[in-house]
């Protein structure tokens, strides 16, 4: 099959998913898959992974288990030691995901893009004065998690959590073709901004692990229990948890995006674009030494 009816496919894909899922009750809907991905029962469970493969490239060759319990087991499966390669140079941010890179760069003021023409205000995404303050004119990258890939996320860098601020929201598909039809989804859907500040040089580097349609809660070992659409927000949950880089931070009980906001000073590592694949570990941003 040649390029151009690969991408014919995928464009018919992505107008199906996205006229699929958000022309429905995206809470009900998201609350229900919660539910229905819990199901402990071998017929469900294979027949669910069975339709999954139809419509993702679900590959488990790296996952920790062979076997899983439920639909869900398997969204937040673990990996086999060594199969993510953490770049431990110093002056690197590695990425906290695989994923997709969408947009990305440098901060125009305080301004970001979704997708081209699509932009919106950091203040209206992190809902902290302050902290946009830090990121003006800095750096970042929008990491979209597939619903077939990985679906924890990590450490950037050894840190300290300092903060989280949750807010409850919608639901909205994250893919890109939504991203090019809803103004400022990131802004509008649920999400829990992650304050933490690097080891190193003390600077602020933030993850704003954003939430969408069939995605049950967002899980932080800097907190307990979840983070779902029953809690109301904004929250501020102060924190005191430190990670070396590349350790677990959390998971998405499904999969959705990640936002990395840092401040000027640091710059995308070579082969960081719109469009390119990425894997957790790799280089993702690079800190000059003033930093």
């Amino acid at each position: 099959m040649t390029v151009r009816p690969k991408m014919l496919r995928l464009l018919a894909q992505e107008d199906i998913n996205f006229l699929l899922t958000n022309r429905i009750p995206r809470r009900l809907a998201t609350q229900f898959m919660g539910w229905f991905s819990r199901i402990e029962h071998p017929l469900v469970r294979d027949a669910s992974i069975a339709v999954w493969r139809l419509f993702a490239d679900l590959d488990l060759a790296d996952a920790r288990q062979t076997q899983f319990k439920s639909l869900h087991d398997c969204f937040v499966r673990e990996l086999k030691e060594g199969a993510r390669p953490i770049d431990h140079r110093a002056d690197i941010l590695v990425s906290p995901c695989d994923a997709i890179v969408g947009t990305c760069g440098v901060i125009a003021g305080t301004r970001v893009y979704q997708a081209k023409g699509f932009p919106y205000a950091l203040v209206d995404l992190l809902a902290d004065r302050v902290l946009v303050e830090a990121y003006q004119d800095g750096c970042y990258a929008t990491l979209r998690l597939t619903s077939a890939m990985y679906h924890r996320f990590h450490a950037p860098h050894d840190c300290r959590v300092v903060k989280v601020i949750y807010m409850s929201g919608d639901t909205w598909n994250v893919n890109p073709i939504a991203l090019k039809r809803i103004e400022r989804l990131f802004c509008k859907n649920e999400r829990a901004v992650i304050q933490t500040s690097v080891s190193r040089s003390e600077a602020p580097i933030t993850l704003v692990a954003v939430a969408a349609i069939l995605v049950a809660g967002i899980r932080l070992h800097c907190l307990k229990g979840s983070l779902d659409l029953r809690e109301r927000g904004p929250n501020a949950i102060p924190c005191d948890s430190h990670f070396h880089k590349g350790e677990e931070m959390g998971w998405f009980e499904h999969g959705s995006t990640i936002l990395v906001f840092a401040p000027r000073g640091f710059s995308l590592c070579e082969g960081v674009a719109e469009g390119a694949a990425i894997r957790m570990g790799e280089p993702l941003m690079r800190m000059e030494e003033s930093v």
